[in-house]
């Protein structure tokens, strides 16, 4: 049972980060890569409220194997993110590289840290 729970997570955050990487860096003239850095933002906040309320007792370990390892898994994107920093570098854009990775690491530790701590608000 656990499996199919992060298999159909998976199948849903899969096309969901296509589709919002899509939509973000068509809105955005620009080489950085807007769009694996939403993706991973917003995974990284969802992950932190399933965290917290698992934590709280206020969502199962179902939940957080469903919408965490699941859906999260799929939506947010190590390897795309290397990838995009790594190809700024080697364009030239060494500033922009540099912002991705600090920018991205900060952004979603951030994000997991306020997500956490809305849920611990809202369920203790």
């Amino acid at each position: 049972m656990n499996w199919l729970l992060v298999a159909v997570g998976g199948m849903i955050g899969a096309p969901l980060r296509y589709l919002t990487d899509r939509a973000v860096q068509t809105r955005h003239d620009s080489r950085f890569p807007w769009g694996t850095f939403t993706v991973n933002v917003v995974g990284c906040l969802v992950l932190g409220v399933i965290t917290g309320a698992v934590t709280a007792g206020a969502a199962s370990s179902h939940t957080q194997l469903f919408l965490g390892t699941g859906l999260c898994g799929a939506l947010t994107t190590y390897s795309t993110f290397s990838y995009e920093t790594l190809r700024l570098a080697e364009s030239g854009a060494r500033f922009s590289a540099v912002a991705n990775a600090i920018g991205s690491v900060a952004a979603g530790l951030g994000a997991a840290f306020v997500g956490m701590a809305a849920a611990e608000a809202l369920w203790q």
